[in-house]
């Protein structure tokens, strides 16, 4: 499913417009990255967390050169799913 799908789902099961629709997608996504970015956790019940998880430094090598290199330290943004989220997908 790609954005606009979600934004005409979301307006078919609201009974709103595409425009209202798309405006309130994209307050969702906004403040959800606002909150990562800030590096708070999102938690919705029955769908799942956001989080930031931090990687390490690590050694990598280019396939091209065969050349070893150090990947630095990161962050990055991680969904766990949600028990009904898991129920929902496996039945």
């Amino acid at each position: 499913m790609t954005k606009t799908e979600l934004i005409n789902a979301v307006a078919d099961k609201t009974d709103s417009t595409k425009k209202n629709a798309e405006a309130a997608v994209n307050a969702i996504i906004s403040t959800i990255t606002e909150a990562l970015a800030g590096g708070d956790k999102v938690s919705i019940v029955g769908f799942g967390t956001f989080e930031v998880r931090d990687r390490k430094e690590k050694v990598v090598i280019n396939p091209q050169t065969k050349k070893k290199m150090t990947a630095p330290a990161s962050k990055a943004p991680a969904f766990k799913a949600g028990q009904a989220l898991k129920t929902a997908v496996n039945k």
